[in-house]
């Protein structure tokens, strides 16, 4: 009892240790401003380091950094960024108002001889990847937002208003069952979704307003909670916009996009500590299949960032987004082949839908006077979905076709907050972060219903109202033992009530369950050009609550174990290298198949393989890339030649070939090759694989920017995605189970012209 007594005392003076701190003060400096010398906007992200590295610390939104840990012996500091000049400073030459400095950098288009290896905290170890692909290849449309993340690959199969399907290590994860997404805070993940659990819509972010992508794969990381299995994906937008611009853009299939950026407040002074501005998206498209998909998306945003306080910060967004659209659907093989429709036609050409999100969000960054940091979040969504799909025919009704409608109607409330603070327990340096997050989902009249030509109602299959809590809290800690080796713990619990009011049985069912999460990340830099790192940890996804309170708290939240081993590696002066073995196993699940209003049980499955990316710099300005993954996902528990997860991704590879300048001539030829992997449990029907090539060129000036980009530039013909379905075509005697498929982009040429302003 007395070795507990005293664990727990020593556990208590670890985590507030920070209270009262050891302190490390340079002259009476409190820290530095890092800044674009040309837009005066904060650098977020700069890195600085002290000459013998006993100091790192990145920069915040505000392009901060603390000089509360920085030992006094320090003479020089070392602030590197990609995408900016590197900069070497003399501490004692540093002077400034109000007990900080400033320190300008000049941006450039970074050589791959400046990157430099490392992990940190925050990014985890694929930050220097994550920074390099966006630095040199930005986002340039909505289908490009998820492919920044390497190894993950996309699929539409719906018209381009629908979520798209994910794959990544190993999974089809639909749209989002076991990847977590969010935007500015925001989780995209919709839980318990009329179309399917973890329904994952990025449609309502600008591409041209990321900042910043940070990723992760796995389920390793204390503060990120439902959905993250395969791994995480947080988009930033703009804090700042460096220019006001005007975009248009037209091309094939009557397709026209235009975007606007507005700055509201004009900047002054040394640097822009305040910043409002506008955004706005209009977009339309009658697409490349037979029937015209007439597509038109409408976004907004108005985000204000700024100091209320010498130590606090706010930022405050509003966003707005709308969108419909016709769809052709999935098609089976056989009406191609006997040329009942074309490779580019439909079945039921009245499938489509309608879908609406808007956006409140606030969050608070208050630095403390002990060179800790509070951030307050809180934020509410409004969305709407309509979505009308066939993927049977008339199998179910051979009368009046087995078209089927989803729709909800949501609200959204949310709060996270998280303290964060670095100290030192005697001689080691420790960063404590903690952090607290509800989320509280109120759905009305969640329903799925069979329909005809989407006006008529022929059946009611479920209809009813969902009210799900999760509440969340985390902890964790890491430990630099040494410069070359840190350590972190981390401990998660989540919470979740379920009610179901199902309005056809008259019945109100409710579960509550919880599970625990621990984690254990292990980060050793052998020397500058090798970080190594061990990862392990528990995660999960929640099932539906439709699924969740008939399952009396059983396998309501099933658990996921992970271990990733890998490295990033710089290998001479122009050669990145990412690398990782690793493995995941998931315990027993029931699935809510949201198309058929029923519940499959799912068993055991695990999946490993071999990810491997690499970034070189061939000539100065001319950059290769490429991504490669390989996986083995098999069901467990069952016989061998029946253990294939279908559509279950096994070797895909991405990369190209960027050109980048900041003026003058840019572009980049880029692939896309997904094999041929099993369509059903025994692998006896085929989704057959396609390579993809895609180009763009661009020619930038000070003042304007002019552009083509190229879709499928060989027009090949490839099935996007692809699904083993029974189906009946109208007046065939019996179903038929064969590969149904949605057509992929054939060559798609689009025009763009910005004017900056």
């Amino acid at each position: 009892m007395g070795h507990c007594a005293s664990l727990l005392r020593a556990v208590f003076f670890l985590l507030f240790l920070g209270l009262s701190g050891r302190v490390f003060c340079q002259s009476q400096l409190k820290g530095i401003y890092i800044v674009n010398a040309d837009t005066k906007v904060p650098v977020q992200d700069a890195f600085v380091q002290n000459e013998d590295a006993s100091f790192n610390a990145s920069a915040d939104e505000n392009g901060f950094v603390s000089f509360r840990n920085l030992p006094v012996s320090s003479l020089q500091l070392l602030i590197s960024r990609i995408g900016f000049e590197v900069k070497r400073v003399a501490v004692d030459t540093l002077t400034g108002t109000n007990n900080t400095a400033i320190i300008y950098l000049n941006s450039k288009v970074s050589s791959l001889q400046e990157v430099q290896v490392k992990a940190t905290a925050n990014g985890g170890i694929f930050k220097t990847i994550s920074d390099l692909d966006i630095h040199l290849r930005p986002i340039n449309n909505s289908q490009e937002v998820l492919r920044m993340v390497p190894g993950l690959f996309i699929g539409q199969h719906a018209g381009g208003g629908k979520a798209e399907q994910i794959f990544l290590r190993g999974f089809d994860l639909d749209h989002g069952t076991d990847i977590n997404i969010s935007v500015d805070g925001i989780p995209v993940n919709m839980v318990s979704h009329a179309h399917g659990q973890g329904y994952a819509d990025l449609h309502f972010v600008i591409p041209e307003l990321i900042d910043k992508v940070n990723f992760n794969k796995g389920p390793y990381f204390a503060d990120k909670g439902n959905f993250t299995t395969a791994g995480f994906v947080e988009f930033k937008t703009k804090d700042y916009l460096e220019n006001n611009f005007v975009k248009l853009e037209g091309g094939q299939f009557n397709t026209f996009r235009g975007i606007t950026g507005i700055n509201l407040l004009k900047s002054t002074g040394d640097r822009r500590n305040q910043s409002l501005y506008f955004a706005g998206e209009a977009s339309y498209s009658d697409g490349y299949f037979d029937h015209p998909q007439n597509f038109s998306r409408f976004n907004g945003i108005l985000k204000y960032h700024g100091s209320v306080s010498p130590t606090s910060t706010i930022s405050a967004s509003i966003t707005g987004f709308t969108s419909k659209w016709n769809a052709s659907g999935q098609i089976p093989d056989r009406a191609v082949e006997s040329g009942m429709i074309d490779f580019y036609g439909a079945i039921d050409s009245t499938e489509g839908g309608k879908t609406s999100r808007y956006n409140a969000n606030v969050e608070l960054l208050t630095n403390l006077h002990n060179g800790g940091a509070i951030r307050n979040q809180v934020y509410y969504t409004r969305y709407k979905f309509e979505l009308y799909s066939n993927f049977t025919f008339y199998k179910e009704d051979p009368v009046n076709g087995d078209q089927i409608r989803q729709k909800e109607d949501r609200n959204i409330y949310g709060y996270n907050g998280s303290y964060r603070k670095e100290y030192f327990f005697g001689n080691i340096k420790t960063e404590t972060n903690a952090g607290v997050q509800l989320r509280y989902g109120d759905i009305n009249n969640i329903e799925l219903t069979r329909t005809k030509d989407r006006v008529v109602n022929t059946a009611e299959i479920m209809r009813g109202d969902i009210h799900e809590l999760n509440a969340g809290a985390y902890w964790s800690q890491r430990f630099s033992l040494s410069k070359k080796l840190d350590v972190t713990g981390g401990l998660r619990a989540d919470y979740f009530t379920n009610q179901y009011n199902d309005k056809l049985t008259a019945q109100v069912l409710s579960t509550n369950s919880a599970i625990v999460s621990p984690k254990l990340n292990v980060n050793y830099k052998l020397n500058d050009k090798v970080q190594l790192y061990l990862y392990n940890g528990r995660g999960f996804h929640s099932n539906d609550t439709r699924v969740a309170v008939r399952q009396d708290g059983k396998k309501v939240l099933p658990p996921a174990y992970g271990t990733d081993l890998g490295g990033i590696f710089k290998v001479g002066r122009n050669l990145v290298l990412q690398s990782a073995l690793w493995y995941l196993w998931l315990d027993q699940e029931f699935i809510y198949v949201g198309d058929e209003g029923v519940v499959e049980p799912g068993g055991k499955t695990r999946r490993y393989g071999f990810d491997f990316s690499a970034r070189y710099e061939v000539l100065n300005n001319l950059y290769a890339d490429a991504d490669i993954s390989l996986a083995n996902p098999r069901a467990l528990e069952v016989d061998k030649a029946n253990s294939y997860l279908p559509l279950a991704p096994r070797f895909t590879s991405v990369g190209g070939l960027t050109y980048r300048k900041e003026l003058g001539w840019n572009g980049s030829l880029r692939y896309r090759y997904m094999a041929d992997r099993p369509a059903n449990e025994d692998n006896s029907v085929i989704a057959k694989g396609y390579f993809v090539t895609d180009a763009a060129i661009n020619y930038t000036k000070r003042n304007w920017e002019a552009g083509i980009a190229i879709q499928n530039l060989f027009n090949v013909k490839w099935k996007e995605t692809q699904f083993d379905t029974e189906s009946r075509l109208q007046n065939e005697p019996a179903p038929v189970s064969e590969i149904h498929f949605t057509a992929g982009t054939p060559f798609f040429a689009r025009a763009s012209f910005t004017l900056f302003f």
